[in-house]
């Protein structure tokens, strides 16, 4: 699948090396980020479409990159690490399958559709209760697993450095 960067901006990132970050530090790190984004959306005007497409866009990226990262990485870990947690990650990973469509439905909109801006609130809704039960969780178990968290960290970022966002199927 062909797949194309919409966004040249990245989120706001406190300077860290890769090796240097635990996964838990750095999932934790992207969640904070796209919190800032999404309040950053909030605040803008109806008439800022230009700077909600942009910003819209940013949060659909790093989500999109966080997703698949965790995705491939982190959540295989946290299930192999202990059988107890398979529903903490079969959970997660249906939440961001959720998210994954919305994000694709607010790609193929412009700011001023019908139901855009309710789209987008929308997956800030749930990003932040996914968020709350990965941080309350899944990042305590697993921490309590004694997984490798550096490799991990390195891994997803990594990874996270390769995902672009899917081509919206429709042009505008």
């Amino acid at each position: 699948m062909t797949t194309t960067t919409t966004a040249k901006g990245k989120a706001p990132r406190a300077p860290q090396d890769a090796a240097s970050i635990d996964a838990i530090e750095l999932l934790t790190q992207d969640h904070r980020n796209v919190k800032e984004l999404f309040e950053k959306y909030e605040n803008l005007s109806d008439r800022s479409t230009a700077s909600k497409k942009k910003l819209a866009t940013q949060i659909c990226l790093e989500l999109t990159k966080h997703a698949t990262a965790e995705e491939e990485i982190f959540y295989p870990a946290v299930r192999e690490a202990n059988g107890d947690n398979e529903d903490l990650v079969d959970e997660a990973t249906v939440e961001h399958a959720s998210a994954k469509d919305l994000i694709a439905q607010i790609l193929e909109m412009e700011p001023g559709d019908d139901l855009y801006d309710a789209k987008v609130k929308v997956l800030s809704e749930q990003i932040e209760h996914h968020v709350e039960e990965e941080e309350k969780e899944m990042f305590p178990k697993a921490r309590k697993a004694k997984l490798d968290l550096a490799a991990l960290g390195e891994a997803i970022a990594a990874r996270k450095e390769e995902v672009e966002l899917p081509m919206p199927s429709l042009p505008h």
